[in-house]
């Protein structure tokens, strides 16, 4: 038994040590990201700021861009949670799915240099050691807005002849574009950018009415 328990302690050390190398790189990637910005700073700086090996920093990301969401992904994944766990089955379809988005756009404007440099990078973020996890969340958050979007449809709260993916996907990509605008401006007004927000999914969820002229394509 003895035995065994200096061996849990050998263990429990080995985690201690790997888990504050890893928030001293965060701390040093986030110091450096900020202080110099994303594209000026290097992964060697980062590896020197945190004192530790570059071997090491390779353990937890392959890049820079890595580094990036390393940091960003903690907080897109407590979005999601906490976006699944405010949801109300009594709630109006609207009205969910703001409470989804809009805690991402809190989230985003916490560190809005961060915010830009991770928006900007997200782009064709298919690998890299943190890739899979950033995948995975966005995956996440598609299927909430599709989850919901289903449901209103299967209530007949809502009536279209497209599946929810599709009217799902054009919520999320209202979304995508609004938040990188507002996160443009120089003062962020969250209750301001909610509301344009808000519009804009009003559209979709309304429709246009349009006569048959305004659907017109050439033959």
């Amino acid at each position: 038994m003895k035995r065994f328990g200096g061996f849990m302690k050998r263990e429990s050390l080995r985690e201690k040590n790997k888990e504050d190398k890893l928030l001293r790189i965060k701390k040093a990637a986030i110091d450096l990201f900020l202080s110099k910005g994303f594209d000026d700073s290097t992964t060697r700086e980062i590896a020197a700021k945190a004192g530790v090996g570059m071997g090491t920093v390779f353990v937890y990301a392959e890049t820079k861009r890595d580094l990036l969401f390393l940091i960003v992904n903690d907080g897109l994944e407590a979005c999601v949670a906490d976006a699944r766990a405010t949801i109300r089955p009594e709630y109006s379809l609207l009205r969910n799915l703001l409470i989804i988005l809009r805690r991402h756009y809190q989230y985003f404007a916490e560190n809005p240099v961060l915010s830009r440099a991770a928006l900007r990078e997200m782009y064709f973020y298919q690998s890299g050691k943190q890739a899979e996890r950033f995948n995975r969340t966005r995956h996440a958050l598609r299927h909430l807005l599709i989850d919901l979007i289903r449901e209103a449809l299967e209530k007949g709260i809502i009536t279209s002849t497209e599946e929810p993916e599709l009217i799902a996907q054009t919520v999320f990509a209202i979304y995508q574009v609004d938040l990188r605008i507002w996160l443009s401006e120089d003062r962020l007004d969250l209750e301001g950018g909610t509301d344009r927000l808000r519009r804009q999914i009003e559209i979709v969820l309304k429709g246009l009415s349009p006569q048959p002229s305004a659907l017109a394509l050439p033959a």
